[in-house]
């Protein structure tokens, strides 16, 4: 007959079971850490070319001269797509790993679960930030890219680690108090897509897998 702790290793090993089953739980922190770097560089070159100023009085001061408009709008858009590709092959590479050391597929049902969750509120943000372009709302496309993303996280959290699930609602914080703060887009983009990613990517790799 089995004794207390036997069942009660049994009872964690079923709900492990279960959990993985259910939940993609092996996205890496040092993903998360890339991220971040990328996005203060990001940042920062996007501060050397523009300055501290507000996007919208950058659009109209562009209006009047359509090569500074283009260079502009073409700088913003390489500086985006070049950090996006960056986190997006850093985030492939560390979770690729990590599923490998877990015996885990990095695509199965919990992992498509996972990104329809997230693609949702990460498309309809994406549509509303073209049309805020479209309308020159461009100081309004910063906190709704982190509102949006933030959304995306706390609803993408039921199927994988509950720790997302915060990082999410610092993410829509900050969106919120940018779209107060109207005109300090780079900061709070730094702050949430940098700063927040480097430290939740070092709470994550901390507690799931410096030990692993």
């Amino acid at each position: 007959m089995a004794t207390p702790n036997e069942q009660l290793e049994t009872l964690k090993e079923i709900k492990s079971i279960m959990e993985r089953s259910s939940r993609f739980i092996s996205l890496s922190g040092l993903s998360g850490i890339s991220a971040g770097c990328f996005a203060l560089i990001g940042a920062w070159l996007a501060y050397q070319h523009f300055g501290y100023r507000d996007y919208n009085g950058i659009w109209s001061e562009a209006q009047s001269n359509l090569e500074t408009r283009r260079n502009g709008i073409l700088f913003l858009l390489v500086d985006g797509i070049l950090v996006l590709l960056a986190s997006l092959t850093t985030l492939l590479f560390f979770t690729s790993r990590r599923t490998k050391k877990n015996n885990e597929k990095m695509i199965d049902s919990s992992a498509i679960r996972l990104m329809e969750n997230l693609l949702i509120p990460l498309a309809t943000g994406g549509l509303l930030c073209l049309i805020l372009f479209s309308r020159h709302e461009i100081a309004l496309i910063a906190p709704c890219t982190l509102i949006f993303y933030g959304l995306a996280l706390v609803n993408g959290s039921k199927y994988s680690l509950n720790d997302i699930r915060y990082l999410g609602f610092i993410q829509i914080i900050l969106g919120l108090l940018n779209a107060w703060f109207i005109g300090y887009g780079l900061l709070f983009w730094s702050l949430g897509f940098g700063i927040m990613h480097i430290l939740y990517g070092s709470f994550m790799w901390t507690k799931y897998e410096r030990n692993n």
